[in-house]
């Protein structure tokens, strides 16, 4: 089994040192879904939500959490990130709203952390911009769909 490369000899957590590794252009993509009621999903689709238009914010505030994921998840490096979108698709017969966010990088190191965050955030921004109307949302299934760059190359989840 590989050496944990979290740890040091000693067990201390440690940022791994990507010093030495080339930069590659590198992707990352990410989904998940919230599951709402027919009075959220309705207040979504026609922009009648109290807070104002929830994927819109939805949308700024994934972004804005790609770009603090390495101040967020320990361990994380910081990375110049070169491309971020958080789409949505409606999904009315599961009553549900997937977001899929995509981020490039050229680095170092990979960008699925900052993926997962985009959509982990965006979820949950859905939810607070909701939760007053009601509060029996669920946020399901988040996980990494795609990759690619690096000395593992390509990763699907299918």
């Amino acid at each position: 089994m590989d050496a944990l490369t979290h740890f040091d000899k000693n067990g201390n957590a440690i940022m791994v040192d990507v010093t030495e590794k080339p930069e590659t252009s590198r992707k990352a993509i990410a989904s998940g879904i919230i599951r709402v009621s027919d009075e959220v999903y309705n207040a979504i689709t026609d922009g009648t939500a109290p807070k104002g238009d929830v994927l819109a914010t939805a949308r700024i505030a994934g972004i804005m959490a790609a770009k603090k994921t390495s101040e967020i998840i320990p361990l994380c490096h910081p990375l110049p990130i070169t491309k971020c979108s958080v789409d949505f698709v409606m999904m009315p017969e599961d009553l549900a709203i997937q977001a899929i966010a995509m981020l490039k990088v050229t680095g170092r190191t990979g960008v699925e952390m900052e993926a997962l965050h985009a959509v982990t955030v965006a979820l949950l921004t859905i939810y607070d911009m909701c939760k007053a109307i009601d509060k029996t949302m669920r946020i399901e299934d988040v996980h990494l769909c795609y990759k690619e760059g690096g000395k593992s190359g390509i990763f699907r989840n299918e």
